[in-house]
């Protein structure tokens, strides 16, 4: 049967098999390649990124309705660039096997190795919101560790989608690395092929799904997910630095980022002076709503959705600034949501019960840290904590206190992009980590080697057993002590 005769998404699951079938024909054929294939792999990638710099601003741009082109160099090109230049320096250190301890007693003149090998085929699930960052930071580790790879791009992101598709046969073979589209069914289908790893970034929801399908043929997964990240003011900071550097990343990128601030906690005699510091910045920074450098909302039915959540809280209660003054409504031009601070917030509002993924800033109003502590391990464990404090005991007490799966003091987000710390989440906001060494291991395989010395002494222990191999047991015993 042809793939004319197939329906859609039976023709699709076939075309992704045997994608998945050539690059798994490649790595058989080639299952360790040596450093300096690695580093022209790094390299490659690296170019591909460079040359195409102009048309990825495009079409991601294209994508959004518009996207801040600043904002693109800084958080996905920069950022990716850097990765690649400092996982080219390690390599060579990371890929040597290592020595491991070998019990001489028992097992004299033997040697234990550990060595870190590819495991093959990498799946990789990209969402919209950073689909360049997010599509060639994995691959940075993925390629690094020697793996091949195949990358399903957003429904969202389809501009880009079609481009990479189109540009990559230009800087790797399609048994290397391939592109793929969303047709709007590609992801079920895509999870569900017998990859050797699955990384996925995107929301808890379809993060339970995509492992679901990973399950099926007990493929091991990495979640990058999302979650509700607090950031928590402490009395001794100062208020204007600290509305200074929260305004900054929650209209970055419209607040579109996994990692920003999701809900602030403000000591409560700072609710005014916050309030006034950020209208008068987000106005510095955006004179005008409508210049190209705020990014839109990606679609209207995100837009829509910040829309009915901005209103669920107006409704329920909630005292509601805007921040672009007016400038911005219902019918904006491209989709430009206006930031918001939300006070008297409370759990039945939408805006406390999921992630907000836009540019409205929920303030919960605290007088100790217990409140804090409480009120955060009682939801589920966040992506991230935003501490912002001097004291080094505070710190530490929300550190030890509260489990996220980072944490950035005194500003925020900025752990996410440090190549040599691992990024992931816990518990509901993520499992596992990539980025750095900690990359380069989960795209491995750590294969334990044990060499056999000269002297075999299990040869004294076998059947039939008697006075010698029980003397010689008493004796390995009574050296564990």
């Amino acid at each position: 049967m042809t793939t004319q005769t197939l329906t859609r998404p039976a023709a699709d699951k076939a075309l992704l098999q045997n994608q998945l079938e050539q690059q798994r024909r490649a790595y058989n054929a080639d299952p360790v390649p040596d450093y300096p294939q690695r580093v022209k792999d790094l390299k490659a990638l690296a170019r591909m990124l460079r040359e195409q710099q102009e048309p990825i601003i495009e079409a991601i741009c294209a994508d959004y309705g518009n996207r801040s082109r600043e904002e693109t160099l800084l958080f996905e090109i920069y950022p990716t660039l850097a990765g690649i230049k400092e996982t080219i320096g390690s390599l060579k250190k990371w890929m040597k096997p290592r020595r491991r301890h070998t019990d001489l007693k028992a097992y004299p003149l033997s040697k234990n190795t550990v060595i870190p090998q590819p495991l093959g085929v990498v799946g990789v699930i990209v969402p919209w919101n950073f689909p360049a960052n997010l599509s060639f930071s994995p691959l940075t580790n993925i390629f690094a560790a020697g793996n091949r790879a195949m990358v399903k791009m957003s429904t969202n992101s389809g501009h880009l989608a079609e481009l990479l598709k189109a540009v990559s046969s230009q800087y790797f073979a399609e048994d290397k690395l391939v592109f793929i589209p969303d047709s709007g069914d590609t992801g079920p289908l895509f999870s569900s092929l017998d990859f050797d790893h699955l990384i996925f970034t995107g929301s808890s929801a379809t993060g339970r799904a995509v492992m679901r399908s990973a399950a099926e043929n007990l493929t091991p997964v990495t979640l990058e997910l999302g979650g509700k990240s607090p950031a928590i003011i402490a009395p001794d900071y100062p208020i204007e630095k600290a509305a200074e550097r929260l305004v900054y990343w929650k209209l970055m990128n419209a607040g579109q980022i996994c990692l920003t601030v999701d809900y602030l906690f403000l000591p409560e005699n700072s609710l005014e002076p916050f309030i006034e510091h950020a209208q008068r910045l987000a106005n510095k920074r955006f004179p005008d709503w409508q210049s190209p450098d705020y990014t839109s909302i990606i679609d209207p039915a995100s837009h829509q959705r910040l829309w009915n959540t901005l209103d669920d809280a107006r409704e329920k209660g909630a005292k509601v600034f805007d921040l672009s003054a007016g400038q911005l409504d219902r019918d904006s031009h491209q989709r430009r949501f206006p930031p918001h601070l939300l006070v008297d917030v409370h759990s039945d509002m939408l805006v406390m019960q999921r992630e907000i993924f836009g540019p409205l800033l929920p303030i919960i109003p605290y007088s100790h840290p217990e409140e804090v502590i409480s009120y955060i391990n009682e939801r589920p464990r966040p992506l991230a904590i935003y501490p912002y404090t001097q004291d080094k005991n505070l710190q530490k007490l929300y550190i030890e206190k509260i489990m996220s799966g980072g944490v950035s003091i005194n500003n925020c987000v900025l752990h996410v992009g440090q190549h040599d710390m691992p990024f992931g989440g816990v518990g509901e906001s993520g499992m596992g980590h990539y980025h750095g060494y900690e990359g380069f291991l989960t795209f491995s395989k750590l294969r334990p080697v044990y060499h056999q010395g000269p002297v075999n002494l299990l040869k004294f222990l076998q059947p039939p057993y008697g006075k010698r191999s029980d003397a010689l047991l008493r004796l390995m015993l009574k050296l564990t002590r």
